[in-house]
């Protein structure tokens, strides 16, 4: 057999935290990736899956990181052991990696195409116009819509689906012989997340390409990877080929993963729930394009409208620039409107300042990107009691205690609060978006995309949080996402948005069960295990029937062979009859 490309030998991690005190974050662990081999690396956040996937090409800060053990051979060539020249001729060139958070990753003073032309005029020399015409071919493929509107945008002017879409074709444009991909679908919705994997199943095929691909997707991890690594603690716990893996799992953590899918169903709503949020007519009109004299507008959302009751969760379900975030932060009140916003019996589409404050800490967010939406600079304890000191009088021993529980409440270590949003995984910094919006209490907690960067088992753990909050407080939830199995779980009403515009809202039994648009039927048709009306009547009747048939199908065969005896046995009489005269 070929040697591997890319060869991970005993490979240790470790961190200086201080003088003398050093921190090992990954264990001993080994995995090897063939050409046109596809390794997923799947586990909880912070089990060291970024860590070692940027220790590859070594991009990690010198001054903070150790490798005790092992070495990380490509092509047969040390990386650990290369110099910073060599280096730069791998990055990018042979290896490239898609980031987790795009919105970090992309520079938001330059222009999609300014980004995208950097990457092919460094790595493969090529000319702007050359350029421009292979911009807009990946553009395309990796789903961008009208990609010739989009070259001029920057990244804050894109959904959050379409930075990391443009994030994919910066990764592929230079054809890399091994592509590193961290989370590439996590704020993709299902059409989308369909059509990346189609495109970088075509792409390895196309290009002689390998992949090391790190998801908490076990659905995605199936339909693409070769062979599993399963990772626990900083240690490979399971590594084997993709069947083994999801077929018959060994180890226990592996068998956890593998059965913490999104399921059940929402929390019971009040008796008599009331009208908490009315929102009618809402339309948002962003400027397209600047001009002296002229300026030309696009409406992003268009006239749309829907109620939010007490203690009920309403999804929001949609294609990346449906307008689903655009719908919340208008309703938020961060961005211009037009309609009406009635929260509580209370206009507040006009309220601007102090009159505003107030219903402030009633509606609170959680944002999709955890990293752009926590303060750098603030450590943990800061980031969540942060709206305490601007709504709420409390002493210090108050609020430190009320960080404390909220911590514990999202299934983070209350000693972890002095630590910085920098030090922490995708998924622990979405807890803490999460723990900053509940310890204010609020009446509506507008939810985008919140469990996106998490795994399923912490995932499963905090939308049960979620649910028990809800039904304990009679909380309500603006509920957006593109997980169409989470929606289901978790949501009474679900709202289906398409270019703007609402095309189909109603009950989760009506939209799951019964859609009635062709694109709602689409969006449900990328669903691995589709919901299940579970109705034992309907059950019961089903196999009664069925016994019924069963039953009556043998009573006229037993007929028949009654019949058929009788008549052989006349026709036997009849013969012997005949004999004796």
């Amino acid at each position: 057999m070929s040697s591997p490309l890319l060869s991970v030998q005993n490979l240790s991690i470790a961190f200086k935290c201080g003088a003398k005190k050093i921190s090992q974050v990954v264990s001993d662990i080994s995995f090897d990736i063939h050409q046109q081999e596809t390794l997923a690396l799947v586990g909880e956040s912070g089990s060291g899956k970024s860590v070692t996937a940027l220790s590859i090409l070594r991009l990690l800060r010198k001054e903070q990181v150790l490798y005790p053990t092992g070495d990380i051979l490509f092509e047969e060539t040390s990386l650990l052991h290369a110099s910073e020249k060599a280096l730069r001729q791998v990055r990018g060139n042979q290896i490239s990696m898609i980031f987790q958070e795009p919105m970090v990753s992309l520079n938001p003073l330059h222009t999609v195409e300014k980004q995208l032309y950097e990457v092919l005029a460094l790595h493969r020399g090529m000319h702007h116009n050359d350029a421009r015409c292979e911009i807009l071919q990946y553009l395309d493929r990796v789903g961008i819509k009208e990609p010739k509107s989009k070259l001029s945008a920057y990244p804050h002017q894109l959904s959050g689906g379409e930075r990391q879409r443009v994030m994919i074709a910066m990764a592929i444009l230079t054809h890399p012989k091994l592509l590193i991909a961290d989370e590439p679908t996590t704020a993709l919705d299902v059409s989308v997340q369909a059509q990346i994997i189609q495109l970088l199943k075509e792409l390895k095929n196309e290009l002689n390409m390998s992949m090391l691909f790190i998801s908490h997707n076990l659905s995605i991890v199936k339909k693409l990877a070769d062979k599993v690594a399963v990772m626990q603690k900083g240690e490979i716990v399971e590594y084997n080929n993709k069947q083994r893996i999801f077929l018959r799992p060994e180890h226990k953590y592996t068998q956890t993963l593998l059965n913490s899918q999104p399921n059940g169903d929402p929390a019971p709503l009040p008796d008599t729930p009331g009208i908490l949020l009315n929102v009618n007519h809402l339309s948002v009109e962003v400027i397209a394009k600047k001009r002296l004299f002229s300026s030309q507008k696009k409406q992003i959302v268009n006239n749309i409208g829907f109620t939010v009751h007490q203690g009920e969760t309403v999804g929001i379900v949609g294609e990346s620039g449906s307008g689903k975030t655009t719908a919340a932060l208008a309703i938020l009140r961060l961005i211009k409107s037009q309609g009406n916003i009635i929260f509580d019996s209370h206009s507040i589409q006009n309220l601007t300042g102090k009159k505003l404050l107030p219903f402030r800490s009633r509606i609170q967010v959680v944002f999709q990107d955890p990293f752009s939406s926590l303060n750098p600079r603030f450590n943990v304890e800061q980031v969540i009691s942060e709206g305490l000191m601007t709504h709420k009088k409390l002493s210090k021993a108050r609020r430190e205690q009320a960080v404390i529980d909220i911590m514990q409440e999202v299934g983070l270590a209350p000693d972890m609060r002095y630590r910085y949003p920098t030090e922490f995984s995708g998924g622990q910094r979405q807890r803490i978006a999460i723990a900053r919006a509940l310890i204010l209490k609020p009446e509506l907690l507008i939810l985008d995309e919140p469990t996106s960067s998490l795994d399923h088992t912490i995932q499963k753990q905090i939308i049960n949080l979620l649910k028990l909050l809800q039904q304990k407080h009679k909380l309500s939830y603006l509920f957006i996402s593109h997980d169409l199995a989470l929606v289901y779980s978790m949501c009474h009403q679900v709202v289906v948005m398409k270019e703007g515009n609402i095309i189909e809202q109603g009950s989760r039994e009506k939209i799951f069960y019964s859609p009635e648009d062709q694109y709602t039927k689409a969006l449900l048709s990328f669903l691995d295990k589709p919901p299940r009306k579970a109705n034992k009547t309907l059950i019961y009747a089903d196999k009664a029937e069925k016994i019924e048939k069963f039953a009556h199908k043998d009573n006229t065969q037993q007929e028949q062979l009654q019949n058929k005896k009788q008549e052989k046995k006349v026709n036997w009489e009849d013969a012997l009859l005949m004999r004796k005269k």
